[in-house]
């Protein structure tokens, strides 16, 4: 049987409405498509704790700057749908741009806290975007829970606060980042990848592990990592830093738990990694 795919607020709603009258919990995996096993196991983990589960397919324009792959971002939904076949998703909600933005949509979302520094020195408007259509969706699909995959760390960190800080009635939950054999987490992104950057991809997490294990001054373990980077033939480092497992300040004597993160380009492609730190 193909999986119910709702496009409009109203369907989605209405079907959510028809769940939560039979008294069930209801849970929300957001993703932009492009759908591989890190997204699948999103929908496993979140399958123990809810009785119906919503896939979100969108694909956001609000956190997308004008010079960035909007317009070439990898889609397909026949094989999203297909791959969601094989998992316990309930149904699948694909709004149009139009449907989540329609015309005359001027809400705006300024953001603190873990939202400051990192992606947002890079891409300054993107966790406004994000803040904006997770805060949709949550709304829009009345879910009790949502999950997010601990790749986008910072992000994860975002929508935690938002929740937070707008007493929303959600749980946010998430999920280990699933890598293929080399280390290298799954993205999305990764099919821009060329057969020559693949190699060099892979020494992302070696050289990761090694910051978030390492015994020496945090600077000096950061600027080591930059270097080891570069000369593995990464063509820039964003970043690679160690920050506050919580609030993803600089770590100081009260900080309880550390996480490594580094984001780094090959050519056109950027790639993000983050774990836990000693």
């Amino acid at each position: 049987m193909r999986l119910p795919v709702h496009n409009t607020i109203a369907d989605m709603r209405a079907q959510v409405a028809a769940w939560k009258a039979d008294g069930l919990r209801v849970g929300l995996v957001p993703t932009m498509g492009a759908l591989h096993a890190g997204h699948l196991s999103l929908v496993a983990e979140i399958a123990a704790r809810c009785d119906r589960i919503i896939t979100s397919i969108f694909v956001n324009p609000a956190q997308f700057a004008a010079h960035e792959d909007l317009s070439t971002y990898p889609r397909d939904e026949a094989a999203d749908l297909e791959a969601l076949e094989t998992t316990k998703t309930d149904c699948v909600f694909t709004p149009s741009a139009e449907e989540m933005y329609p015309s005359g949509f001027t809400p705006d979302v300024l953001l603190q806290g873990p939202a400051l520094g990192l992606e947002s020195d890079n891409r300054p408007h993107f966790f406004g975007g994000v803040a904006l259509v997770v805060g949709k969706l949550l709304t829009h699909s009345q879910t009790d829970m949502a999950i997010f995959g601990e790749k986008d760390y910072q992000q994860l960190l975002v929508i935690r606060h938002m929740v937070r800080d707008l007493d929303l009635p959600v749980k946010i939950l998430s999920a280990p980042i699933i890598r293929e054999t080399d280390g290298l987490a799954m993205s999305s992104r990764n099919v821009y990848l060329s057969d020559e950057q693949r190699p060099i991809a892979g020494k992302l997490n070696q050289i990761l592990e090694t910051l978030a294990d390492s015994p020496a001054p945090p600077a000096q373990a950061e600027a080591q990592a930059c270097e080891a980077l570069l000369a593995g033939g990464f063509t820039s480092v964003d970043y690679a830093t160690i920050r506050d497992a919580d609030t993803l300040a600089v770590p100081d004597e009260t900080t309880k738990e550390r996480r490594a993160l580094i984001a780094a380009r090959l050519g056109s492609v950027r790639l993000l990694d983050n774990m836990a730190a000693r």
